[in-house]
């Protein structure tokens, strides 16, 4: 049994790693592990505002005995402080990893990711098979099982949400790889303005001038649709932050998850929407094939090809060489269609598949097993 571990990672901001590191933070100790926690300031300039922070995690800096110091970080991000093994929680959204992330973590004891996916990007960049290890996120059930008051939310003019029938939720930060543009695309094809739907887009808006490039992004898909959204059932971006306990509360809010991403290592939303009781719709791809099958899911046929990164530089380094998957554009289409004609058939079982297999509490247990292991090891 693990008794102590060191634990450096983003747990201050809004991004997907800050999450699941505090979810893991929260179930060690309540398993017993004495837990110092270190931040990893690099990981991005975006933090939670003060009154949306948990502030127990602010206590847990005191220094503890541990052998092993468990980032939850890209493997260039790591930094050894020469005190204990040095275990790399870390995940990919594409096919290999780059081999500046290969040449990082050999000199770490373990690799631990979320999917056979992302262990798949590691073994084609020649990493070595027995230093990784699967570990899967987790959900909390308690919180987003409900049931949960919906989030009063109000489209353009003031009407609000909960007047249209069908409410399709995607969560995403601003990116090629989210490939918001063409969930919006699948979107415009899709709908028609006297539809009784909306499409509700909550935006993470980390990059300078990620306004005008959605705006321009925008108009370039009208033009090459030859269909304006005025023409299509309304879209709301939502762009608040919001505290994790809140998060319960959007889901309820809508009935239907979407994504259309090009790769996920695991997509902590779609998750916790499925947990919610939401009708899905995913990408058969990537980290989506650990927890949805087609009975669970409406599943979009994708199509491996070459990650492009818009002369993006940070996202040159990390995809160049890799693919990731194209979602079909029609086949995403027809899928939102069905959904609003009730189309779409029985899609059941998600929830009960994820919340009986992938809980933190689950999830926690066996990263301290995979953890143990490694102790094991070094100590003989």
């Amino acid at each position: 049994m693990i008794a102590s571990l060191r634990v450096r990672g983003p747990f201050r901001g809004p991004s997907g790693y800050d999450h699941h590191v505090r979810e893991f933070v929260r179930e060690m100790v309540r398993q017993g592990v004495a837990v110092q926690l270190l931040d990893l300031p690099e990981w991005g300039p975006v933090r939670l505002p003060a009154g949306l922070r948990d502030p127990w995690f602010e206590g847990l800096s005191r220094q503890v005995d541990a052998r092993i110091t468990l980032h939850f970080a890209m493997p260039h991000q790591v930094a050894p402080d020469g005190r204990a093994l040095d275990v790399d929680y870390s995940m990919f959204e594409a096919t290999r990893v780059p081999d500046l992330w290969v040449a990082h973590n050999r000199r770490h004891a373990l690799v631990i990711v979320p999917t056979a996916s992302s262990r798949d990007a590691w073994l084609a960049a020649g990493f070595p098979e027995e230093r990784l290890r699967v570990c899967p996120l987790g959900v909390n059930v308690g919180l987003f099982a409900g049931p949960n008051e919906p989030l009063v939310l109000h489209g353009e003019a003031g009407v609000p949400i909960d007047r249209f029938r069908h409410r399709f939720l995607n969560v995403s930060e601003l990116g090629p790889r989210k490939n918001v543009v063409g969930l919006l695309r699948a979107w415009l094809m899709a709908t028609r303005a006297n539809d009784d739907a909306i499409l509700l887009v909550k935006l993470g808006q980390y990059a300078p001038g990620w306004g005008d490039l959605l705006r321009r992004q925008l108009g370039e898909l009208e033009e090459h649709e030859g269909r304006r959204f005025q023409e299509a059932a309304p879209v709301e971006f939502l762009l608040d932050l919001l505290a994790d306990a809140e998060m319960p509360r959007l889901y309820a809010a809508a009935t239907h998850y979407v994504s259309l991403s090009h790769g996920e290592g695991w997509d902590q939303a779609m998750v916790e929407a499925a947990v919610s009781g939401l009708r899905l719709i995913a990408p058969d791809h990537s980290a989506y094939r650990a927890y949805l099958t087609a009975k669970t899911a409406t599943l979009i046929p994708s199509r491996e090809v070459p990650a492009r990164f818009d002369g993006d530089p940070a996202l040159q380094v990390l995809f160049a060489g890799a693919n990731w998957w194209e979602p079909d554009a029609a086949a995403a289409a027809a899928a939102i269609r069905d959904a609003i004609d009730d189309r779409d058939g029985e899609r059941c079982g998600a929830r009960e598949h994820i919340q009986s297999r992938f809980t933190w509490e689950q999830s926690t247990r066996a990263l301290l097993e995979i953890l143990e292991g490694v102790e094991v090891s070094a100590t003989g």
